[in-house]
């Protein structure tokens, strides 16, 4: 008996589809606050605080707001269509995990190595920048550039985490479903 429940447990089923992508929507809200705050930071210390080191800072505020924005609503829209169309497979059409979704999450799982690597390449630059530049007065605008730049990286590095390895457990899954109707 103990054995059976503890087999159930790590059986991938459709609840475990619905985790997936609810986890997803939610994060995917994260992505776009986060965008259109930097955005909203952008904007105000372009226009209204106007000194070199904001007008720095409102660059990469701007631009990589306007990426975690675009990627959140994007996530947020597909999400729900996604979800239901992965548990109608999981019964009806289980090779269209197969087929489909496993390959797209191998793609996701990918690019997330590529966007940790940009990040943290992102996050050293800043944090360099402004480092070098800390004692500069001339230079405010690349101090504030790189706080900006670094901020921005280290937050889209955080949330890509949590993504990353909810995206592990999700494709690992699919993988244990596809191999017990083999």
């Amino acid at each position: 008996m103990l054995s059976m429940g503890l087999k159930n447990k790590t059986m991938f089923a459709k609840a475990d589809i619905e985790k997936y992508f609810n986890g997803e929507k939610q994060e995917s809200l994260l992505f776009l606050f986060i965008g259109v705050a930097g955005i909203i930071a952008a904007l105000v210390f372009f226009f209204f605080l106007k000194t070199n080191f904001y007008k720095g800072a409102a660059i990469p505020l701007l631009l990589i707001g306007l990426l975690l924005a675009v990627i959140g609503y994007t996530v947020y829209k597909r999400s729900d269509g996604d979800r239901q169309r992965n548990v109608y497979a999981y019964d009806m059409n289980p090779a269209e995990l197969k087929d489909k979704e496993l390959p797209r999450m191998k793609t996701v799982m990918k690019n997330f190595v590529v966007f940790r690597y940009v990040e943290l390449f992102l996050l050293l630059l800043g944090a360099g920048l402004y480092i070098y530049f800390i004692r500069d007065i001339k230079n405010d605008f690349w101090r504030g550039f790189g706080l900006a730049l670094a901020v921005m990286a280290l937050l889209a590095l955080a949330a890509d985490f949590f993504a990353e390895k909810r995206g592990k457990v999700y494709t690992k899954g699919i993988e244990s479903f596809i191999q017990g109707k083999t």
